[in-house]
């Protein structure tokens, strides 16, 4: 079998009743393009790795990566994407909120327009974020956007996008410079190490969650506030930097 074109990274936990849906709708959308999906479980107790496995019986695109002892969106992303095989990576999350059609826009950034990376950005025109549940999760998501824009030397409309695909080149030169804590693994990526990234944004339709409950913690945020003051020292102490 020839080697998939993208490996899309889904961390996931408790999303039994989205892994299915989410299967079909990257069937529907990357029909001419080969693909694997990697869903990186965090023992789930309601059952959501079986399903994969299940689901991987028959479909040698659908793998599943079972993490025991282990937990945080972060460190998911990277072990899914260590495992994978395809020259570009994709992050999504497996609630069905991230708009899967996104995907060729950004495979076509990273392939056609000389992007190393491609971010979909719900703030820039045709990008929505109706799907953040309520105020709090908007105004987390706002300070957010201004404390990572402050660290970035490159403009970035959604630093707190859990959506983009990365060059594997670009990823493995900073893979063992990242963090692996909290849940904001792109903002990880471009602060690993000095030198810049070509960005290209598309837009994406937030929606909203149909199963399930949302990850957005307290304990999330705080994982997100250190990681943030770590590189605000490092931004300050540059000989600081190996």
């Amino acid at each position: 079998m020839a080697s998939p074109e993208i490996s899309i990274i889904v961390p996931c936990y408790n999303e039994v009743e989205n892994i299915g849906p989410l299967v079909d709708a990257l069937e529907t959308t990357l029909t001419d393009i080969k693909w694997e999906v990697i869903f990186v479980d965090d023992n789930s107790p309601d059952g959501t790795i079986e399903v994969v496995r299940k689901l991987a019986q028959n479909n040698p695109a659908v793998r599943g990566l079972h993490r025991i002892g282990r937990r945080g969106l972060s460190s998911a992303v990277i072990e899914g994407a260590l495992s994978s095989s395809a020259n570009i990576i994709a992050v999504m999350d497996g609630d069905l909120q991230h708009d899967e059609s996104c995907l060729r826009d950004m495979i076509t950034a990273i392939t056609d327009k000389g992007a190393d990376i491609a971010v979909a950005s719900r703030h820039i025109e045709g990008g929505s974020s109706n799907g953040l549940s309520d105020g709090w999760r908007h105004f987390l998501s706002q300070g957010g956007i201004w404390a990572a824009q402050k660290l970035l030397n490159v403009p970035l409309t959604d630093p707190m996008s859990g959506f983009f695909a990365i060059k594997r080149a670009c990823f493995t030169e900073r893979a063992a410079l990242l963090g692996g804590q909290g849940f904001k693994i792109l903002l990880d990526i471009m602060l690993a190490r000095p030198g810049t990234l070509k960005i290209h944004e598309v837009p994406m339709m937030f929606r909203n969650r149909l199963h399930g409950k949302s990850k957005l913690s307290h304990g999330v945020m705080l994982s997100f506030g250190r990681m943030i003051i770590t590189h605000f020292f490092k931004k300050a102490l540059p000989h600081s930097r190996t």
